[in-house]
């Protein structure tokens, strides 16, 4: 990587890091595009290897809010997906996938906007967790499914959730990715280089966190899954 990527790779991680931390989403959204257009060859494994160290933050963080029975299916949902995830990598072209995501993403956060507040059950939980193992393995963004079956729960409960829900689905992703030959150490080397903008936007992010509403969360958890699906449809097309 050049010093010239580095610095502006850094900018994005840095701001990511401090996004996702205060929101729990985010990260991926950021830092995948910027990656993408400048060291595309890093793509999953660095944006999923940089998402394990804050996603356990946030969780040890908030850790007392963590809503256990939805975690556990969006997790057994999460490893099945995790599976169709690679199908989908080896069964469709990256620009199909990339459409097929981002019409499906912007969907579902226009339908959840519209219709009332509600509580999921297991069986939202399994197929968040399906469609983000899906999504996360292959394109490496799978906040979306996520933050949008929890967004009318309190901001804390939706970090702490979310990033345990995240940090167990990256390491069956990289796990998988691994046995499959998708990771080597170029990937994990610009990691390391990206460790420390990761951690000053997640020390950043522990002075706002607790300042943000629930109200304006489901706002941002709404934008963040419509611009989500742009980016991948604008970098389809």
């Amino acid at each position: 990587m050049s010093p010239q990527h580095l610095v502006f790779i850094s900018i994005a991680v840095l701001v990511a890091g401090f996004i996702q931390g205060s929101t729990s989403v985010g990260f991926a959204l950021i830092t995948a595009p910027v990656i993408g257009i400048l060291q595309p060859a890093l793509l999953p494994v660095c944006v999923l290897v940089l998402m394990l160290p804050l996603n356990l933050y946030v969780l040890w963080r908030e850790r007392r809010t963590v809503d256990r029975f939805g975690a556990s299916w969006i997790t057994g949902g999460r490893i099945l997906g995790t599976a169709g995830g690679l199908w989908v990598l080896a069964a469709l072209s990256a620009s199909h996938l990339s459409i097929f995501v981002g019409v499906s993403t912007i969907a579902a956060a226009l339908a959840t906007l519209l219709m009332p507040a509600f509580s999921p059950n297991r069986h939202t939980f399994v197929a968040a967790g399906l469609i983000t193992g899906v999504t996360e393995t292959a394109t490496g963004i799978g906040g979306p499914p996520l933050a949008l079956v929890y967004q009318h729960q309190p901001a804390a409960v939706m970090r702490s959730t979310i990033a345990l829900c995240f940090l167990i689905g990256e390491l069956v992703s990289l796990a998988t990715l691994l046995a499959t030959g998708r990771v080597d150490m170029t990937q994990l080397s610009a990691a390391a280089l990206l460790l420390p903008a990761l951690i000053v936007g997640a020390v950043l992010s522990h002075f706002v966190h607790h300042r943000i509403s629930n109200r304006f969360l489901r706002s941002f958890v709404h934008v963040f899954a419509i611009a989500s699906g742009l980016v991948l449809l604008v970098q389809a097309l």
